[in-house]
């Protein structure tokens, strides 16, 4: 009964934050490079093979097949610094380098002129974090061992679609979105300040299923607006968790666990326009629900598990996240019937609050620029997009988080900071 007493206390004080939020929630922003040069402001232009993801209805104007692929590489840079009074810093901490890929596929067939059919693979979520262990010593001490904090969400999203052309001007678009999720994390576990429960890992996957239905309107060949609508998607995460000193206190090592998570409701709106005949100015909106994720539950199918987990608060995450609003905007120029020069601009606000900030659960406002160029030759384009994504820096003072822990639940004090590099390039074909 000691023993078990003892655990408890433990539980109460575990730093483990099984979260699922990488990136700013759980969406990547652009698909395509030719969207991701334009700063993802796209749904009122949909015209290329990514029009799958940004806007189905615009699959309704294709008159010939068509396919494309884009590939990515995502590329974050994060800092973690904490100062202790009496202490000085004690953490100056930087992620290890590390590539998160992601892409996208698409195929389309005209049946008729008013009606297409098309196909999409692309990843939605991608991203992740890894901290060098030693940076981060401080966090494990006085255990010497260099733990792994690293952490990694990826979404595929298999979309079959149709688009139904009205008259000249109007087409409607709709894709049934059934997606796979991975997800894993790993992190050093403690109690108190001086005891160690060893390393966390976990390593989860799961379905969900959802859609996306898009409108498009052209009131001319110079200007079009454009509407789309992505349900939530609940997805069911399933896999096996494990703390390696559990098995020295008498404690099975692993657990299965469970938990759901569901990608919010999406609305995005936006209109394209040519003032003049080579220059395309477009501008998007995007609001998205984080506000219904609030908390999420996890189930560990061992019964110890489930009674230590429960004890200490451990089965219950908390991020109260808030709603998010993306301003977008781009423009391209052809500088000649061959080659396009693009530039965009998108501000992505983060949907969590400082309370559930940790290094693991990267959330903050970013200002992001794009640019990029594209270059066709009869059927074929090959375009090549870049884009920066800047984090304003966000901090929690260590006093103020020790003056009240439990307000900050899954968050940590300290200062935060994050910069994303995203390099990609597309090729598609007419037929």
């Amino acid at each position: 009964m000691r023993k078990l007493k003892t655990i408890l206390i433990a539980v109460f004080s575990l730093v483990i934050l099984p979260s699922l939020s990488l990136a700013n929630g759980l969406n990547l922003n652009s698909f395509g490079s030719r969207a991701q040069a334009m700063g993802g402001a796209y749904v009122a232009l949909a015209d290329d093979f990514s029009s799958i993801f940004w806007n189905p209805a615009g699959m309704g104007f294709f008159n010939t097949m068509r396919f494309g692929v884009y590939a990515t590489d995502i590329i974050p840079s994060g800092t973690y610094g904490l100062t202790v009074p009496g202490l000085g810093q004690v953490v100056d901490a930087a992620t290890e380098t590390k590539h998160y890929l992601g892409g996208l596929g698409a195929f389309y067939y005209p049946i008729n002129q008013q009606l297409v059919v098309g196909l999409g693979v692309f990843t939605p979520s991608g991203l992740g974090s890894a901290w060098n262990p030693d940076d981060l010593a401080f966090l494990s001490y006085p255990d010497p061992t260099a733990y792994d904090f690293s952490s990694k969400i990826g979404m595929v999203s298999i979309a079959p679609g149709f688009a139904y052309r009205i008259g000249d001007s109007l087409s409607i678009g709709a894709t049934l979105n059934i997606n796979y999720a991975m997800f894993t994390i790993n992190q050093f576990a403690k109690f108190f300040l001086t005891t160690s429960l060893g390393q966390y890992a976990e390593d989860d996957t799961g379905w969900g299923i959802g859609g996306t239905f898009g409108l498009l309107y052209k009131l001319k060949d110079t200007l079009s607006f454009g509407l789309t609508v992505k349900t939530p998607s609940k997805v069911a995460l399933n896999g096996t968790a494990s703390i390696s000193n559990f098995p020295a206190l008498g404690l099975p090592g692993t657990s299965e666990v469970s938990r759901s998570i569901t990608w919010p409701l999406v609305v995005q709106g936006g209109v394209a326009f040519k003032p003049v005949d080579r220059l395309t100015i477009t501008a998007d909106l995007q609001w998205a629900q984080w506000s219904t994720i609030k908390t999420i539950m996890s189930e560990y199918s061992n019964s110890l598990w489930a009674l230590l987990m429960g004890a200490g608060g451990r089965d219950v995450i908390t991020l109260n996240w808030k709603d998010s609003l993306q301003i977008r905007a781009g423009l391209e120029y052809l500088v000649t019937e061959a080659i396009a020069l693009r530039a965009g601009y998108m501000y992505d606000p983060a949907p969590a609050p400082i309370e559930t900030m940790n290094i693991l659960l990267p959330s903050y406002n970013f200002n992001t620029i794009t640019a990029g160029f594209g270059y066709s030759s009869g059927s074929l384009q090959v375009d090549v997009g870049f884009e920066y994504l800047m984090g304003q820096s966000r901090s929690l003072e260590f006093m103020t988080w020790f003056a009240n822990p439990t307000l900050y639940g899954d968050g940590m004090p300290g200062d935060f900071g994050m910069n994303i590099i995203v390099p990609s390039v597309s090729f598609s074909y007419k037929f």
